[in-house]
């Protein structure tokens, strides 16, 4: 682990993340499409293993054999799948950063981005107040090879770290609030644990306008899960190839 001192938000921050891929967008780095669905994949698993089609049809829950040009590629042993236009879109801006060593944006923060900068010291101290923890400071974290990164907004002990959103749109504050569901920050939380090597991460999102109810935080703590982790790891080492090819075209086109 890398660890930049610097404040989110300021010069030194953007120009640390500029051709990293960083964890709040693993989501978007590993969006495919066309790929098999559960039953498919359960059905060409089956078949490959050596059992006849019929069999594999009932254990995938088909009631007759399933027929698709992607299930019969896959049965050939060729590759299903690719990534999906946002990925490979995040991957090409990646690959220009490399290049220049500067954001592409040149620095720009949005709305969002930059509300969440104003309100972290906030929401960090409301944080120490519920949980009774002392969360200290970090900063930009880089993986040894400096291909991944996160914004870590505080390590808390050896073991945990922990991570603020300031979200406004009533859709998320409802899924954390009311459906008390944390899903879109889950894969945010291991890749955090993965690269800063901790066992544990709060996620918290605030929202000062729920002070006079006393619900202004709401947060969780993730364990770490090595098995997602692992795959997570494996589908990243593919998205970082398609960065890498990127990066060599416009290399041989400029040479």
């Amino acid at each position: 682990m890398i660890l930049v001192n610097c404040d989110q938000g300021s010069e030194a921050w953007h120009r640390a993340r500029a051709g990293v891929i960083t964890a709040s967008m693993f989501a978007t780095a590993r969006t495919r499409v066309g790929e098999l669905d559960d039953r498919q994949k359960a059905y060409v698993e089956a078949v490959l293993s050596g059992v006849s089609e019929k069999i594999a049809a009932e254990r995938a829950g088909y009631k007759v054999l399933p027929k698709s040009a992607i299930i019969e590629r896959a049965l050939a042993g060729e590759p299903v799948g690719d990534f999906g236009e946002v990925a490979k879109n995040y991957a090409f801006r990646l690959a220009i950063e490399r290049i220049s060593g500067e954001p592409l944006d040149e620095g720009f923060e949005t709305f969002a981005m930059r509300r969440g900068h104003e309100l972290e010291p906030a929401a960090r101290a409301e944080h120490e107040v519920q949980s009774g923890l002392i969360v200290q400071r970090a900063g930009f974290v880089l993986s040894d090879d400096g291909a991944y990164g996160c914004s870590a907004d505080g390590f808390i002990g050896e073991d945990g770290g922990s991570e603020y959103k300031c979200f406004i749109n009533p859709e998320k504050l409802r899924a954390f609030h009311i459906d008390n569901d944390a899903s879109e920050v889950f894969e945010q939380a291991q890749g955090c644990m993965w690269l800063t090597g901790r066992k544990w991460w709060h996620i918290g999102l605030y929202c000062p306008a729920l002070a006079s109810v006393g619900r202004q935080l709401w947060w969780r703590r993730f364990e770490r899960d090595d098995a997602y982790i692992e795959k997570l790891q494996d589908d990243l080492a593919i998205f970082r190839s398609i960065v890498d090819g990127f990066e060599q075209q416009l290399k041989q086109e400029a040479a």
